[in-house]
């Protein structure tokens, strides 16, 4: 028997999704298990699966609405894809799932129908749903006679029942033309069937009849929902489940469940021991790319409800951590500090602890964080005893040892008229989907000419060293819109896992070995809209674009076992130039690596004193 049973429930409206949320809520808590809502967006064939993001989008927002009929640990899920049978086969791959629930609508011929496909080859146990017309559940029956996919009936039936505290009636027809010792074999059976179900409101019902459907139709009309097997059926036929069930459930008012398990019939009834699941195989790594850049791409307006995720972190029982790294940013962070405070911490308690990582400011940085009450750290001083690296990784890495949080977020104190979305935006996918584990965010990005702000034309190393980098050498990150952007959150249990280089390939660095280490549908990225902020020099933005490719080159030595780090120069000439000079100055720019931060026995005592204890652990 599975130690739990995952439930995919394809998406087609509030009403039908309501009725069987109910379904797969009952089987879960009998048996264990999640629920995954799916929202299937079909592209055409000649179109690239990319530009389904914003039809995503809106489809998470409807799925959203849909799970809350259902329980707690209901899931939504989006697949693109070019058909609909195509987009629910990689739902089940994908979420691993036990049982299928599909809407069902008895006589309708399959010529067309996407049920008819799975009811022909289903990708695992299946039970179609014909809603009934009365909305309590009081008394439910299967028929036990036997079949192949009468343990199904009978584990569905009983977790329906129980969940209803219904009356759960085990029915056996028998005929009049029966020998004696077939009477006596069908009497044994229907017993040992009856005592192996374990709930006590159990009604045996034995009738001696010679028309089965007559039987079925009668006794189906004085209950409210009947959970049978499905019948033999004929290729050519046009009734799905045969000719019995089809005939019953036209006859009746009573909600109708049909179920049907994956053949063979030993890999099924809500078991997973004879069944793997294959990844989803994709075209191309185009292809992958748009797939993930549709289902992943989220905008943070989809999250504006506070107190919705606030109510995912508590029943989730997660804490969430916001780290603000700063150096001589005087003019920008009293005012992001006070608009993550009076909104995330004061107004809804989304953020429980928000502090400054500085690296040592000569300005009023930390004069301004101190006044406005949170706690400031400057990064030299956090693990004294190793020797301190000057960068922007540097201080990332250390926060994760003062940080608290399940979940860390990391916020950039340069921005101009920060808006609390820069937070929640990161935030919601983390709480909205367990899977994910790493969300970057992305924005338009002015830039100031002179005294004026064109709309575009920030993110200057993005577009000409990060990208084209990316794009030859880890073609799965090149639909990551801004893969430098220094808004991004993560979950503890991933973040401590990874080496953090220690300068301005912090960033890129992250990116790649989130993909080496845990694949591609780990990421996500939420478009914050703006970001206006301080514009660095051409010098300054050369010397990033020089250690981001030494961060790119370092992991493909790696990667193909060469030994390109020990080749690279690591140091820059940058010309200076005005009307009356011109100079050379020599730079030493050398991306510095930490480790994994759990690999120190400092920072397990602090966040795993359970492991504390434990050797050292290999650097990852």
């Amino acid at each position: 028997m599975s130690t739990g049973v995952d439930v995919l429930i394809p998406f087609s409206g509030m009403l039908s999704s309501r009725e069987m949320l109910g379904i797969a809520g009952a089987v879960t808590a009998r048996y264990g298990g999640a629920t995954t809502v799916l929202g299937v967006v079909e592209v055409p064939e000649e179109r690239s699966l990319s530009e389904a993001a914003l039809l995503a989008r809106r489809h998470r927002t409807l799925l959203r609405r849909a799970a809350l009929y259902g329980d707690a640990d209901v899931r939504a899920q989006v697949v693109p894809t070019h058909s609909l049978a195509a987009g629910i086969r990689t739902g089940v791959e994908e979420t691993g799932a036990d049982l299928l629930l599909l809407g069902w609508r008895p006589g309708r011929k399959p010529a067309s129908d996407v049920l008819a496909q799975f009811a022909a080859d289903p990708p695992c146990d299946l039970a179609a749903v014909k809603p009934g017309k009365s909305e309590r559940i009081e008394r439910v029956l299967v028929p036990a006679r036997g079949g192949p996919h009468a343990r199904l009936a009978l584990r569905l039936a009983a977790a329906v029942a129980a969940r209803h505290n219904a009356t759960l009636t085990l029915l056996h027809v028998s005929k009049p033309e029966w020998s004696a010792a077939r009477r006596s074999a069908e009497a044994l059976h229907f017993q040992r069937v009856c005592e192996s179900i374990e709930y006590p409101h159990v009604r045996r019902l034995e009738i001696d009849s010679p028309d089965v459907e007559s039987v079925l139709r009668t006794e189906g009309a004085r209950h409210d929902m009947v959970v049978m097997g499905a019948a033999a059926r004929d290729e050519r036929s046009v009734y799905l489940f045969g000719l019995l069930p089809e005939r019953v459930a036209r006859a009746i008012d009573a909600a109708v469940v049909v179920v049907k398990t994956r053949e063979p019939v030993t890999a099924g009834m809500f078991g997973r021991a004879d069944r793997s699941v294959a990844a989803p195989e994709h075209a191309s790594i185009s292809e992958l790319v748009d797939r993930w850049f549709a289902r992943n791409t989220f905008h943070s307006h989809e999250f504006r409800s506070l107190r919705y995720l606030v109510d995912l972190k508590e029943r989730q029982g997660r804490t969430i951590s916001v780290a603000l790294p700063a150096l001589n940013e005087e003019k920008t962070v009293g005012k992001i500090i006070s608009t993550i405070k009076r909104t995330l911490m004061e107004r809804v308690p989304l953020v429980d602890e928000l502090l400054l990582i500085d690296s040592n400011s000569d300005d009023r940085t930390v004069e301004i964080a101190e006044g406005l009450g949170i706690p400031v750290y400057r990064h030299p001083e956090i693990l004294p005893h190793l020797p301190s690296y000057a960068g922007k990784g540097e201080a990332l890495w250390k926060s994760l040892y003062v940080t608290k949080g399940d979940i860390v977020v990391w916020v950039d104190s340069d921005i101009t008229d920060l808006h609390p979305k820069f937070v929640y935006g990161l935030v919601g996918p983390l709480l909205a989907d367990p899977a994910l584990g790493f969300i970057k965010g992305f924005y338009r990005r002015p830039l100031k000419l002179g005294g004026e702000l064109a709309t575009t034309g920030g993110g200057r190393v993005t577009e000409l060293t990060a990208r084209p980098l990316i794009n030859l050498f880890y073609p799965q990150l090149s639909g990551v819109v801004q893969p430098l952007a220094g808004e991004m959150a993560g979950r503890r249990d991933i973040l401590e896992t990874l080496p953090f280089f220690t300068g301005y390939g912090v960033e890129t660095g992250l990116l790649i070995d989130i993909l080496e280490r845990y694949g591609l549908d780990v990421f996500a990225q939420a478009d914050l809209e703006y970001r206006i902020h301080r514009n660095q020099t051409l010098l300054s933005l050369s010397k990033m674009a020089f250690a981001i490719v030494q961060v790119v080159m370092q992991r493909l030595g790696e990667r193909d076992r060469l030994r390109l780090a020990d080749e690279m120069n690591s140091t820059m000439k940058l010309i200076h130039y005005s009307p009356t000079e011109l100079f050379l100055e020599v730079k030493e720019i050398h991306e510095n690596e930490r480790p994994p931060i759990v690999t120190l026995p400092e920072y397990r005592m602090r966040h795993h004193p359970e492991s504390a204890t434990l050797p050292a652990l290999a650097e990852a």
